[in-house]
């Protein structure tokens, strides 16, 4: 697997703009199956989970043009016939959970993979999903292969699940907007991301109330149709160019940052020393920030970031945090209250001489401005993980290699070219 070579110790500085929201074309790719209107998407990622989805269309007789370098898709799913699959969903397609209902719309009956129950974060049920499609008239076997069955179309229903689940939540969404009378979800996701697709759901003639709120509420229609929609920014990618021009003391300015979902983010970096400004919808980081941990008021507790579902901060942004609290003079506890594999990198870091205190699985304590050196380290699974590797390593003088940190390349593009730009000497192996 690729690995990133990284000659640390410069200051990263230059204009960055932006790909498109992985986590939000994901679901959009998915939910354009609900009409056999074409569709056109703008500012679409290149990005490997994308070109599942887009090559599994196409065995399934979707036409599908993907102008990779304008980040243009055309997609036509008239052709889209279900008995290629035979009714079983792809094996090893990562996305394959955000298929359920749409496929199910389309098919009327699907096989779960088994491969659709987790990552390296740790186990994602099938249970949210399975429960909401049961109350919205699926009938679920569990006889050998776990198999659903719709007897004709959706029937709208009101469901309170245990937690918010942004993956739940968007097959609700996409059940619901075809679905027979009124369905109501108590408890639902409201990221960024789910408020794209439910905007571009809309778009489509969906009849979809309280988006941006834990309760959604869905009219059923009797159709959707085509259009021409464009992906938001990855606020994701936003805020990792912005930490790796605070790490490395350089100004970095992003381009399109969509300010107004960036207030507590901004809170976060204060907290470590980093102040990020807006220019218009441009997020700036100027050079040679203090890093230094702001104390909190109650001077016996330790500052902390917690993150949790949206409106809480971003669980995916963690690492970048926790990257620059290496760095920053003073202690910090982060919790992240979702994932029980979220920390399972943090030996990694103290190959470079971070000092970290794993306390559970779902807090840890950085200790920073400890002195550091470069290493060769293990990137896991997990794409902000990787990323918070390479920016100790770019801030540290002299040579780090980063291995098999490809996992980066499921949400960042262009990661490499756009470090390049900002002067960054860095290459795969």
């Amino acid at each position: 697997m690729p690995d990133l070579i990284v000659n640390g110790g410069k200051p990263l500085s230059g204009t960055i703009t932006p790909s498109g929201n992985k986590n939000s074309v994901l679901p959009i790719l998915c939910a354009t199956l609900l009409t056999d209107e074409p569709v056109t998407l703008r500012k679409v990622p290149e990005i490997t989970d994308v070109a599942k989805l887009v090559e599994f269309f196409q065995e399934q007789g979707s036409r599908i043009t993907w102008d990779r370098a304008a980040g243009t898709m055309e997609i036509d799913h008239a052709g889209f016939d279900p008995r290629q699959i035979e009714d079983e969903l792809p094996s090893g397609m990562r996305s394959a959970v955000l298929l359920f209902a749409p496929l199910l719309q389309r098919m009327k009956k699907i096989t779960i993979p088994t491969n659709a129950k987790g990552c390296s974060l740790g186990i994602r049920e099938l249970d949210p999903h399975l429960e909401i499609l049961a109350k919205l008239g699926a009938r679920i076997s569990r006889r050998g292969a776990l198999t659903l069955r719709l007897a004709r179309k959706f029937q709208g229903a009101r469901h309170w699940p245990d937690y918010m689940s942004v993956t739940a939540t968007e097959n609700f969404v996409m059940a619901a907007a075809l679905a027979e009378g009124t369905s109501t979800l108590i408890n639902a996701a409201s990221e960024p991301h789910v408020q794209d697709l439910c905007a571009v759901l809309v778009a489509m003639g969906a009849n979809i109330s309280g988006i941006g709120t834990s309760k959604l509420t869905v009219e059923g229609v009797d159709r959707l149709r085509g259009g021409t929609f464009t992906i938001n920014t990855d606020y994701h990618e936003v805020v990792t160019f912005l930490a790796l021009g605070a790490i490395t003391g350089g100004e970095v300015r992003v381009k399109h940052s969509l300010p107004h979902h960036f207030d507590l983010i901004v809170r976060a970096f204060e907290k470590l020393g980093v102040k990020v400004e807006h220019q218009g919808d441009t997020a700036i980081v100027r050079r040679r920030q203090s890093l230094v941990i702001e104390a909190p008021f109650t001077s016996n507790l330790l500052p902390k970031i917690e993150a949790a579902p949206w409106p809480y901060f971003p669980v995916d942004l963690l690492p970048c945090m926790i990257a620059l609290a290496v760095r920053a003079k003073g202690a910090v506890q982060f919790w992240n209250k979702v994932y029980e594999g979220g920390f399972t990198w943090m030996p990694e870091l103290s190959k470079f001489g971070a000092h970290v205190v794993v306390s559970d699985p779902h807090r840890v304590i950085v200790f920073g401005d400890r002195p550091l050196r470069p290493a060769t380290v293990d990137a896991p699974y997990i794409i902000r993980a990787a990323v918070a590797l390479y920016m100790v390593a770019a801030s540290i003088e002299g040579c780090s290699v980063v291995k098999n940190a490809d996992t980066i390349k499921r949400a960042h593009p262009r990661f490499v070219e756009n470090l390049r730009t900002l002067g960054a000497d860095v290459q795969w192996s």
